[in-house]
């Protein structure tokens, strides 16, 4: 065991040298942070002879890769959100409106008039003319059925259709519903951390919780507020045909109408048809700008089926009003003065430079598929964090402390070189997070010192052994060699079993459970390689220059 061929002490020595040149950054962690921070920006294009000093605070040639702060650490806001998934049950019926419709007028000579009545949200009740026609009707809108998207070839169908005299009542099927929930839990969560990612801001925690929650941690912001501004906005954009407008507030749009209010004239209101012409969702970019009059404002630019539709419509609408509605209200409803085809335009309004900004963001990361209700809202101010990263090396340090004083007390210098393994091992441990960029909580901090234990308790199975050996009479190769051996099965079943409870409790459980889980794991590999590798190479070295005759552990 204590011949290690040359490829493994490389190995060794170049594992040390990678995880220490890693871990660095984290001693200097407010400076590479501000470096990182300006070469983000001269990547996007913006410089300064500040932010190029910024820059140069940390070189390039060395890793700047550092562990990200939890929440408890840093400081930030925690958002639950649950996501309203009953809302998008009315908008799929709406958009299945049309096309049945359709189908339904074609055959107005059986049917007689085809109309829609207003309902619950979440049914689609129409009524037919001619109560001979009803099973030709409900025929109708069963041939437009299609198979669930998450159980085709199932057989389950995505509508339901039932009559009650000359009224149909479409709804979704159960299935249907069930996966349109996780669809839209789906769209939510990629919603929310695109709009948070665009925003800039760091290492953020965006997981789901349940069948209908989002937990939204944000580490450096400085209230819950500024991410609810973020994300809370639905920014839904849509383009609709104008029927009319009026003054009343309580006006009757009628059945597949809407009533939405002017965003800027108090008073004046828009009868629009429900069904939208174009919608935010194929947008494929948005940027601030400024209109002619120099005033902020958002171009956009739509993909190739938005843009057909935007072109059809427009050519065929000339001399018309067209809305422009953001989050049911009416920003302005041009008149149509010829086709604009290519799929691009320019949203005009009492904007300032920030609201633009905010706009375009939230535009470019899609719009929301429901509304979002804020079950809980903490904000955790930095002092707090910094109070607990100092318990919590302050708890580091008098651990580690006791168990140098434990290990060299109890085997000398045999413990001077589990101590080296130990800290090496910390290296490691914040080289691989820097890496990973798993991020560090408390129970993370707690993680580390419970890895410190388990670290100096693989050197101790081989220590004990290398004293029953010596008892026996062995010589100091064969007690070092024997020590070795016959501890790493044990070494390896004990690192295992952690391991696995480690998995365990990163993938049942959340939050701080987690935290805890992500440095054990990593903690449990980087023991197993400096408690038997990295000791072993160290006393295989120490032996090949002193060869001693006798050692005492």
């Amino acid at each position: 065991m204590l011949f290690i061929p040359l490829w493994q002490r490389i190995l060794v020595v170049l594992a040390i040298v990678l995880g220490v040149l890693f871990a660095l950054p984290n001693l200097f962690y407010e400076r590479v942070e501000r470096a990182n921070d300006a070469r983000a920006q001269i990547a996007e294009g913006i410089t300064s002879p500040e932010i190029e000093a910024e820059a140069a605070l940390w070189p390039s040639w060395l890793p700047s890769g550092l562990v990200p702060l939890g929440l408890d650490l840093r400081g930030g806001a925690h958002l639950l959100a649950e996501v309203q998934v009953a809302d998008v049950y009315a908008k799929r019926l709406d958009a299945l409106w049309p096309d049945l419709r359709d189908a339904l007028a074609a055959e107005r000579a059986t049917l007689g008039f085809v109309q829609r009545e207003e309902g619950p949200s979440d049914r689609l009740l129409i009524r037919i003319g001619e109560p001979a026609g009803v099973q030709r009707a409900v025929e109708i809108v069963r041939g437009l059925a299609r198979p669930v998207a998450s159980l085709t070839g199932s057989g389950a169908s995505d509508i339901e259709v039932r009559a009650d005299g000359t009224l149909l009542t479409v709804t979704l099927s159960e299935a249907e519903r069930a996966a349109t929930d996780d669809r839209t839990m789906q769209a939510a969560l990629e919603v929310v951390r695109n709009r948070i990612d665009e925003a800039g801001t760091r290492e953020p925690t965006i997981i789901r919780q349940g069948s209908d929650r989002i937990l939204v941690q944000v580490p450096g912001v400085g209230s819950a507020q500024e991410v609810k501004d973020l994300i809370g906005a639905t920014a839904q954009l849509t383009f609709h045909q104008v029927l009319r407008t009026t003054t009343d507030a309580t006006a009757d749009p009628g059945a597949g109408h809407i009533l939405l209010p002017d965003a800027e004239q108090p008073g004046l209101y828009y009868v629009l048809d429900r069904v939208p012409v174009v919608t935010g969702e194929q947008l494929v970019d948005a940027q601030p700008s400024f209109d002619q009059n120099g005033r902020p404002a958002v171009t956009f630019r739509f993909d190739p089926q938005g843009a057909r539709a935007f072109g059809d419509y427009t050519a065929a609408h000339i001399g018309e009003p067209f809305a422009i509605v953001l989050d049911n209200e009416v920003l302005s409803a041009p008149v149509i003065q010829s086709a604009i085809p290519g799929g691009s335009g320019i949203i005009t309004g009492s904007f300032t430079i920030e609201q633009a900004t905010a706009l375009a963001i939230q535009l470019r990361a899609g719009a929301l598929p429901a509304d979002l209700v804020f079950l809980e809202e903490r904000t955790i101010g930095p002092e707090l964090g910094r109070d607990s990263i100092e318990a919590g090396q302050n708890a580091a340090l008098v651990a580690g402390l006791l168990v140098i004083l434990f290990m060299i007390a109890s085997y000398g210098s045999f413990g001077v070189v589990a101590v080296i393994a130990l800290l090496i091992n910390i290296v490691l441990i914040f080289a691989s997070l820097s890496i990973l960029g798993a991020t560090l909580t408390l129970p993370g901090i707690a993680g580390i010192v419970l890895t410190m234990g388990q670290a100096v308790d693989a050197n101790v199975l081989i220590y004990e052994r290398m004293r029953e050996e010596l008892r026996r009479g062995a010589t100091p190769f064969k007690a070092v060699q024997e020590g070795f051996s016959k501890a790493l099965s044990a070494i390896v079943d004990a690192n295992v079993t952690t391991f696995l409870i480690a998995g365990i409790m990163y993938f049942v459980g959340a939050g701080p459970v987690r935290g805890f889980a992500v440095t054990l794991a990593i903690g449990v590999i980087t023991t197993m390689i400096t408690g038997v590798f990295v000791t072993r190479f160290l006393i295989a070295l120490w032996f090949s220059r002193t060869r001693p005759k006798t050692i005492v552990v």
